[in-house]
């Protein structure tokens, strides 16, 4: 939990990892520019007091992920979001069975997500039911850039997508998170286009699509599907570091998100351990839309921030909220944005 000017914030970190991209499990030159492309963007857009160095960027033990991200990073409960990557990584760069043991050890604290692959046919449909029965799983975490042997990517939208989405159904994992973000090397930009995210979305009106860096570089696209598609969030991971960078950049896609899905669709997620949680949650609470820029996006209020940072998530996956640290409204009504910012045009 964090605590400011009297104001308590309950913290669910929606996006986070615990890979392995040590020398020893790249498999090839994929695997090592791929950690090398995580890292140049922890470097460029953290403080300069919160860079690591790469060979500590490489792996994070159990001791320094408890620390980072709840005796000093205020979160309360933190969801692990799978990457496999086993064309790159010996081992698997992020598999589920590799967080669920850390999760396993401290239940209270995390959240183990599942992920399948459209190609793995129906093989992967039976080890999807298996992970979802071993974990309980309430949601998965989808690549779709990710390669496999000679293809570079698959779309939400495929034949084999959709029977993988019907499964989720099945077994009640109502969480669908997509990676739809800033390429990474040697990923394809293109298999990270968001527009297969409409497709799905109205026909599985039952599911959540929670799209990971909101499609950054595409945010407008990604704002006038989301706007026609109540069950598409935007998760701020990649996004939040520009408050630092560049807080004007940060305060316009803000503003864009509140305008036109509203903060009852938009969740924290730090991208541990690409950042860290303490200083993006400090100065996400401390921020506020620049004054000449206030007459298009409004100001965040603090009911808003108290949303963003945990309890949108927290409803997701009926995560109890301690007494005291909700707010009134913190559900999903009709749309219509309920901050001070200026509302959606009907």
């Amino acid at each position: 939990m964090y605590e400011k000017d009297g104001q308590k914030y309950f913290i669910v970190d929606g996006h986070i990892h615990f890979w392995d991209a040590r020398p020893s499990n790249q498999a090839n030159r994929y695997g090592e520019g791929f950690i090398n492309c995580f890292y140049d963007y922890h470097r460029n857009l953290s403080p300069e007091s919160e860079v690591w160095s790469l060979e500590d960027f490489w792996r994070q033990s159990e001791e320094r992920v408890l620390h980072d991200l709840f005796e000093v990073g205020y979160v309360d409960k933190a969801i692990f979001q799978p990457t496999y990557l086993t064309d790159f990584y010996v081992n698997g760069f992020n598999t589920t069975e590799q967080d669920g043991a850390l999760a396993e050890k401290h239940p209270d604290r995390f959240i183990v997500n599942g992920s399948w692959d459209p190609r793995d046919g129906e093989e992967g449909l039976d080890k999807l039911e298996a992970l979802a029965e071993r974990w309980n799983l309430k949601g998965v975490k989808l690549y779709t850039a990710e390669w496999k042997g000679a293809s570079k990517g698959w779309k939400l939208s495929d034949p084999w997508s959709y029977r993988y989405l019907e499964k989720c159904h099945e077994l009640g994992i109502r969480n669908i998170h997509v990676h739809k973000g800033p390429t990474i090397y040697p990923l394809n930009r293109d298999a990270f286009d968001v527009a297969d995210v409409d497709e799905v979305a109205t026909a599985f009106p039952e599911l959540t699509f929670v799209v990971e860096h909101c499609g950054l570089p595409r945010l407008e696209d990604f704002c006038w599907i989301a706007t026609q598609e109540p069950n598409v969030y935007a998760g701020l991971a990649v996004v939040l570091p520009f408050i630092h960078t560049r807080p004007r950049y940060f305060a316009q896609i803000l503003g864009e998100l509140l305008y036109w899905l509203d903060e009852n669709r938009l969740t924290f997620a730090s991208d541990y351990a690409i950042w860290t949680p303490k200083w993006l949650i400090e100065r996400f609470v401390d921020f506020q839309i620049p004054e000449d820029m206030r007459g298009e996006y409004g100001e965040i209020t603090t009911a808003v921030k108290k949303k963003i940072l945990g309890l949108n998530v927290a409803r997701l996956y009926d995560i109890p909220v301690p007494p005291g640290l909700e707010v009134a409204d913190a559900h999903v009504g009709s749309g219509e944005p309920v901050g001070s910012g200026p509302k959606r045009p009907a």
